[in-house]
């Protein structure tokens, strides 16, 4: 996942996709941390 420097992101559980990507409780969640 590129750009994805900020973790204000993370800390919100990504629940807003930009392109339909991941929702909440997701495996890819501790990938992006």
């Amino acid at each position: 996942m590129p750009k994805m420097k900020t973790n204000r992101g993370a800390a919100k559980r990504f629940k807003k996709t930009a392109s339909g990507g991941y929702k909440c409780k997701h495996s890819h969640l501790r990938h992006i941390l």
